[in-house]
């Protein structure tokens, strides 16, 4: 059995578009991706019973986020529309490190529109009136989960909207905002004073989960992830990127080229198996990503169902206490089984 936590609060964020390339397109990260799993888990009660989350504050956020960061998505949406009124908003200028080459750092600016570009960093993670809600109930989500999994149980089921695992210390975007995963690894690393492995699943790195425990050695980032030189997030993820300082060697990248099938996959996995039996966490904390699904609409793996299926059992035989965070996944017509087949595959091995 695995304690699935959800709130309905994610649907308050409900963007409609962002810009790639110029272009400006549909939004993929929708509300109808959570439903869909939730609707999922649903078909199985006795395994998936849900919980809802508890109220968590801001303390366990500003442990891993810059609290400036938390201050500015708090207060974003209504300075913006005190400034302009719009149904979404993304920011136009980024302070990209050239403009102050030799100069120092950039001043944090007043206005709506220089904020969104000081703590943004790039444009398809726009911000609307229910945002900072969504994204403050995912964190509550992964932290009850978290609870459910210090209090005992082998594994719990974060079904966090919006993710997280693209958002850094001091930034958002990539669909992200506040980094759900990163969030429950620093918490229960600390609370407990016990190494904590975040393995990322997702197709696309998790360039701030690395960032933000780049340089510890209690909380080691493993991730499985198309290869920057071609997918985003572009700018992290190189297999050379093995952390630094006191955290050198607790970093490790595993990037695949396109049309990785199940095979190639399951190899990767279990390299990936291997280094975290190594560093021997007490805890496990998975960000899942079905995007790696062979018809996601962007991106490039080939998996299969029955792929996440053994995915999810390989995982279990770690046999540690496991916290389950949703991330990407974009095919929604499959997103809800494919989190139900990873997730009843871990539970039947890990109760084997």
């Amino acid at each position: 059995m695995i304690h699935a936590v959800y709130s309905p609060l994610h649907q308050e964020h409900a963007p409609t578009s962002e810009v790639e390339l110029g272009q400006t397109l549909g939004q993929y990260e929708l509300p109808v991706r959570a439903e869909e799993i939730r609707r999922a888990l649903e078909r199985e009660p006795e395994r998936f019973p849900f919980v809802a989350p508890t109220e968590h504050g801001v303390a366990a956020i500003e442990g891993v986020h810059d609290p400036g960061l938390v201050a500015f998505l708090a207060t974003a949406w209504q300075q913006v529309q005190a400034e302009q009124e719009l149904a979404e908003v993304f920011p136009d200028t980024f302070v990209h490190p050239a403009i102050r080459e030799g100069m120092g750092a950039a001043p944090a600016p007043g206005g709506a529109a220089a904020r969104l570009g000081y703590w943004c960093f790039e444009t398809m993670t726009p911000l609307v009136a229910g945002t900072y809600p969504a994204a403050r109930a995912a964190i509550d989500v992964a932290l009850t989960a978290a609870d459910l999994v210090l209090d005992g149980a082998q594994a719990a089921y974060g079904l966090c909207r919006p993710p997280g695992h693209h958002a850094p210390r001091a930034a958002y975007g990539g669909y992200c905002y506040f980094n759900n995963a990163a969030v429950v690894a620093d918490h229960v690393a600390r609370s407990t004073g016990t190494r904590v492995t975040v393995l990322d699943v997702d197709y696309h790195h998790g360039n701030g989960t690395q960032q933000i425990f780049y340089e510890r050695d209690d909380v080691q980032y493993v991730s499985l992830h198309g290869d920057p030189n071609r997918a985003y997030p572009y700018f992290a993820g190189y297999a050379d990127e093995c952390g630094g300082g006191r955290g050198l060697g607790s970093t490790l990248n595993l990037p695949f080229p396109p049309g990785t099938d199940d095979a190639t996959y399951e190899i990767g996995l279990a390299r990936a198996v291997e280094a975290i039996d190594a560093f021997g966490p007490t805890t496990l904390v998975v960000s899942l990503g079905v995007d790696t699904f062979e018809l996601d609409p962007i991106a490039d793996f080939a998996l299969t169902t029955d792929g996440f299926a053994r995915a999810g059992a390989s995982v279990a035989a770690l046999g540690r206490p496991t916290i389950v965070l949703q991330e990407g996944g974009y095919h929604v017509p499959t997103i809800g089984e494919n989190v139900r087949t990873w997730l009843a595959a871990f539970d039947r091995a890990a109760s084997a």
